[in-house]
């Protein structure tokens, strides 16, 4: 499948307001993978599939989640981030994406992981800071992203962490594991 079929095929699998956000985060991150030398090629890859299940039905999900072993424990947490895993399965599966990094880039955007690979981070940034974003603190997450990746992303994930501790939801803890990973 080239670049056009993808991008059309994931663009009927969200609302226009999503494919807009999937226009910022893939602009973003072609932007840090030149700044921060990474291959832009694969950036807009996993950055097109980042969402792709994202408005899945919660049920799909569900099954994908169990009937392709992924993480059990997936399900004990926001559903919010069970998009992530899924699509990356789905990138493989049903886009023939076989970079492993490309695919653990869609797999951890949303949750982060200890030890993430610099396009892991990249994508992961950029979904955080496309233009179209706009929460408390973002703005200090974009100034940090022009010189420095690790501390934008940091902001990110404290960003991430203080609203679930606002709402009382759980915190899942590869995002902990993630932000105590960029401390040490």
């Amino acid at each position: 499948m080239n670049r056009e079929q993808m991008i059309e095929k994931v663009k009927a699998e969200m609302p226009e307001r999503r494919w807009l956000h999937t226009q910022g985060v893939m602009e973003t991150a072609v932007l840090l993978a030149e700044r921060f030398g990474e291959d832009p090629v694969r950036a807009e890859l996993a950055a097109i599939l980042h969402d792709v299940a994202k408005y899945w039905p919660t049920e799909r999900m569900q099954q994908v989640i169990r009937e392709q072993s992924l993480p059990a424990e997936l399900l004990f947490y926001d559903k919010e981030l069970w998009h992530a895993p899924v699509g990356a399965w789905v990138a493989e599966h049903e886009y023939g994406v076989t970079d492993a990094e490309v695919l653990d880039a869609i797999r951890y955007h949303t949750s982060g992981r200890r030890g993430m690979s610099k396009l892991e981070k990249i994508v992961c940034l950029a979904d955080y800071m496309e233009p179209g974003r706009d929460f408390p603190g973002v703005d200090t997450i974009r100034d940090l992203s022009g010189q420095f990746l690790d501390k934008a992303l940091l902001a990110g994930f404290n960003s991430t962490i203080f609203f679930l501790l606002e709402k009382g939801k759980r915190i899942f803890p590869l995002t902990v594991e993630a932000r105590n990973g960029l401390l040490e």
